[in-house]
């Protein structure tokens, strides 16, 4: 793939502007696989027409047209992606399990390295981690793929209204009437996005060590003191989701006993604190198992969000499939 997007008059600049158009892709899709498919099929199309680009627009507007295009092609084939808590109530500790559920149901996780820069200005920064949230990002899967794209273009890349007029093929003023119906609809949701990830922050470090010996060692009162009372835990693909810091506690201390021993490794994920685990199989050998993904408020744990697809996620991640050595376990 690399070489054939150097190969080309504008090969090299496409590659430029790959996070930025996998975070619009992901607030889109809502699934990483699926915005780096997006974003590939942005690459070749744009790769495939560069001798009819012009320059009449900016690269970046072109890129992005492109991209439009393809995540309304995806949109139009299937429903919207969701949390297990947006699909039924909440389970008892003994309710059964349910079986695992098609990937396109599910909102799916990225690793923050996918969509957010490097370097840039601070406060771009802050909202481009605040922009992929797991809460934000479902909330985005409510509007229509239109509407959505305006609001993440406007509010979110803080593009002109003129410029996404001619991106969308449209005129300013039906853009505005699209953000403020957009807006409109995100004003009615309620939900609680957490604190984004701060390596600097001792109190936030401090918490998320201690989560990581609790669950090593499988402390399960100690990991119970560290969640919100109303905190939740769900596990995509199973549509099982449980509510409570006791009724997380009796499933993880039951269902959830073969995670004992499980290896772990910090990252950061969807603007928040997250984690790769491989768990101990009965044949002694550690295997993927699922990317964690925190949400934070108040120095307490208000959303466990454990993803089991391992099958996709871990080249999404780039993760071994056995623990690099010096993952925390119990000694």
């Amino acid at each position: 793939m690399t070489s054939v997007l150097d190969s080309g008059p504008i090969g090299v600049d496409l590659e430029e502007h790959r996070v930025a158009l996998t975070g619009y892709c992901y607030r889109m899709l809502g699934s990483g696989t699926e915005a780096e498919d997006a974003v590939q099929e942005t690459m070749l199309r744009a790769w495939r027409s560069q001798e009819r680009f012009e320059g009449r627009s900016s690269l970046r507007s072109w890129l992005f047209r492109i991209a439009t295009n393809v995540c309304f092609d995806l949109l139009t084939a299937r429903a919207r992606r969701a949390r297990p808590m947006d699909l039924r109530p909440s389970s008892f500790p003994n309710a059964p399990i349910g079986e695992p559920l098609a990937d396109s149901y599910w909102l799916g996780p990225i690793a923050d390295l996918r969509v957010v820069p490097e370097v840039g200005d601070p406060a771009e920064l802050v909202t481009a981690r605040e922009s992929v949230r797991l809460a934000f990002v479902a909330t985005l899967q409510l509007l229509p793929p239109r509407q959505r794209a305006v609001l993440i273009l406007r509010d979110v890349l803080c593009w002109p209204a003129a410029e996404v007029a001619v991106l969308l093929d449209t005129t300013t003023a039906s853009v505005n009437s699209a953000l403020q119906r957009a807006r409109a609809t995100l004003a009615d949701w309620s939900g609680d996005l957490g604190e984004p990830i701060r390596p600097q922050d001792p109190a936030q470090r401090d918490l998320l060590e201690r989560y990581v010996t609790a669950f090593t060692t499988y402390d399960i009162d100690a990991l119970v003191k560290l969640l919100h009372a109303d905190a939740v835990m769900s596990m995509p693909p199973l549509p099982l989701w449980l509510r409570g810091a006791e009724t997380i506690g009796t499933w993880l201390r039951k269902r959830g006993a073969a995670c004992a021993r499980s290896r772990m490794i910090p990252m950061a994920v969807n603007g928040s604190p997250g984690f790769a685990q491989w768990r101990l199989d009965d044949d002694g050998e550690y295997r993927p198992w699922g990317i964690q993904v925190l949400e934070i408020r108040d120095g307490l744990i208000i959303g466990l969000n454990a993803f089991l697809d391992t099958e996709r996620l871990w080249p999404l991640f780039a993760l071994s499939e056995g623990p690099p050595a010096g993952a925390p376990i119990e000694a």
